[in-house]
Order: structure tokens, then sequence, then C-alpha cells
């Protein structure tokens, strides 16, 4: 709706899942049934973002983004929001403040609109849990335009600002006036700062959305049917703090080289740093984007199968290891479930919203699997 996109369809489908959690009469079946329903319509819905998006900033590139910083005080933003971005980076042009990207704003970088802006550095630091660390030595203000945030320490709780559905005390809060933020105050602050303390060099890619991927689309099945790329894997989903997660960046780096990573959201940043090479120039890891950018990976996956004379998508050489996380990663999941997407591997840990009769349903229908050992889901995924 920010970028003047809306569908009576989706809102449709809002009142009567709605609706429905009052009517006690509704049984097993009903109930699945209506929670695939979600699933489709998450499809939907990511679908209608993506258009708001590359209608507005155009089509995603294969870019590589800068990761360090320069000698300029800066602005960092994280969150979601390319629309509150590209507001800012009105607001900053010809005012000698930088702006950074941030967590799941760094696909921002890879859209033409925002290259047109040399003062877009490019992406600090790395997915949300890390905050603390980061904007502490940030040292410029700090824009939050969704979700993920982390308590704030009082060092630097003065220059965080939040804007659309996410706030917290203490905090100053930037509310719209007929579509339009005034950032000024985020700009002048900025202006007190120091520059940011550099964290690491070298670039990150990001871009590989549908539209780019699939234009390539011969030289990737050329690659398959060569025996060069012999699987596909999907590792989206969410980054966490727990220790646990340093699986992920195990198993991508145990694949063999003969694998490609597809993957969107904050789990990227668990091996998107990682030096893991291309197959005859298509690099092994593929970022597609946001969290709801998985509908590209959908697209993606859609097509390269095709391509390939695949006509159902479970036998196809791809395989899904999902790092999970957060509840809106639900109605991804939901929509891999109702595109009919068996043998999916989920982790680190189920989501504590599963009861034992939920998870028999999603294992016996779906036969989804709780992540195990490196060795063990490398074997059952790559067969």
């Amino acid at each position: 709706m920010m970028l003047g996109h809306t569908s009576k369809k989706i809102n449709s489908f809002l009142e009567e899942a709605l609706v429905s959690t009052t009517d006690d009469s509704l049984d097993d079946k009903k109930l699945i049934s209506l929670v695939l329903k979600c699933g489709e319509m998450g499809f939907d819905v990511m679908a209608e973002l993506d258009m708001a998006n590359t209608t507005a900033f155009g089509n995603p590139e294969p870019t590589q983004v800068n990761i360090g910083t320069r000698d300029k005080p800066g602005i960092l933003v994280s969150g979601h929001d390319l629309n509150d971005l590209k507001q800012l980076l009105d607001q900053t042009e010809g005012t000698g403040v930088d702006v950074y990207t941030h967590g799941e704003m760094l696909p921002a970088n890879s859209y033409p609109e925002f290259k047109k802006y040399e003062h877009l550095i490019g992406n600090y630091g790395g997915s949300w849990w890390r905050q603390q660390q980061e904007f502490e030595s940030f040292n410029g203000p700090i824009l939050l335009t969704t979700n993920c945030i982390v308590p704030p320490r009082k060092t630097y709780i003065d220059r965080l600002y939040t804007t659309g559905p996410v706030g917290y005390d203490g905090a100053t809060h930037i509310v719209a006036e007929n579509g339009k933020k005034d950032f000024s105050v985020i700009i002048e602050q900025s202006k007190q700062c120091k520059p940011p303390v550099q964290l690491e060099e070298g670039t990150v890619m990001t871009g590989f959305a549908y539209n780019s991927v699939l234009s390539n689309a011969d030289k990737i099945v050329n690659a398959v049917k060569a025996g060069k790329i012999k699987k596909f894997i999907v590792m989206a989903g969410c980054d966490g703090r727990h220790k646990e997660r340093q699986y992920y960046t195990d198993f991508a780096e145990a694949l063999p080289k003969d694998t490609v990573i597809l993957t969107a959201g904050c789990a990227k940043y668990r091996y998107n740093k990682l030096n893991l090479g291309d197959i005859d120039g298509i690099p092994r890891v593929l970022d597609a984007g946001q969290c709801n950018d998985s509908f590209s990976l959908i697209v993606i996956a859609q097509g390269l199968m095709s391509r390939l004379g695949f006509t159902d998508v479970n036998e196809a050489p791809i395989s899904y290891n999902i790092a999970w996380y957060e509840q809106k990663a639900v109605l991804v999941l939901l929509t891999l479930l109702r595109l009919e997407i068996h043998n999916i591997t989920l982790g680190p840990k189920l989501p504590a919203f599963i009861s034992p009769n939920v998870l028999n349903v999603l294992v016996e229908k779906f036969n989804i699997t709780p992540n195990t050992t490196i060795e063990e889901d490398m074997q059952r995924l790559l067969k």
C-alpha cells in the first residue's frame, strides 16, 4: 500500500481468515485447507510486493555491494521498506551525508533506481541480531523501517529513529504526512556525528532476482545438462544469534563444488561472505533479496525446472534447507507447502507453536524434516 498497490482478493481473504478463528465448527480437514489457502495468498502477497518494488525501483541486477566505509558522517537504514530509503536518499542528496544499508536492506543496492545515488555507499554489518554492536560502532543515526529491532543500548538510543510499523520507547518515531516523511532531524544529527567505524572491507553479491537469473537461464540449464551443476539448495530464511546457527555456515562450506545455493532473507549472512567460487561464471550463492523475495526463488525454481523438462518440482535437482526464526517466515513456509513442495528440511529448531498434531500433518503430508547433523542432512539433500 505504501507504493500504491493493494489487492481486493488478499484483503477479502484476511477477513475470511480472521472470521474463521471464531468458528469452532471447523474440523481438521477444513482448517488444513484454510491454512494452505493462506499459503496461496502468501504467494500473491509476495508477488504484489515484488510488482510494487520493481515498478517503482526497477528490476534488481547482480551487484557487487561495497561493505567498507568512507570518511564522512552517515545514516544507517535497516529493515525492509524501500520507499523509506528512497525518501531518505532524496533528502540527503547534496548534504555531504552518506547513507548505508543494514540487514535486510542490503538488496536495495541492486535496484537501478538506488544506483543513481552516489552517496548510497553500500552495506554496513550483518543481520539483525548484531545490531547492538554494529549500531554502536556506526556512530551516526540509525533509521529502522520495519521489525527486527533489538532492544537498544543507552549509548545509541538518542540516535535511533523508527518509522512505519516499528517503534521503541526512547527512540524518536517519524510519522508520514500525506505519504511523505520528513527526515531532516536525522540528517541534522548525522552532520554532528563521527564517520562510521569500518568493520570490514570488500564486497558481497546480491541482486539475483528472477528477472536477472531467468534472463541467463540458458547458461544455467547448459551447466546442469553438462553435469557441472548437480544440485540447487534453497537456503533462504532467517538468521539468529544462537550458536546452532553456525550449522548453516558449516553446511554451505561443506557443499560439493557442483552445487548452487539459492537464498533470500537474512539467512544469507551466514555464508554470503564466504569464498565459495562459481561454476562457469555462475556464482555458487545466488541471493534473490529480502525474505519476501522468496517469491523470486519460487519463480526461479519453476522457470529452471520447466526448461529442464520437469513437470514435478519434487523430481527436480533442487532441495530445501530452510532457516527458521520469526513468525512471518510462516507465510513463506505455507506458500511452499501450498505449491506441493515436499521434503523440506527446517531448522535449527522447529517453531514453538508446532504441536505434536500439527507436526504429524507436516511429516505425513509434506515430509518436513528437522535438520540434524551436516553429514546426515547432506546425504539426504544431495541424493
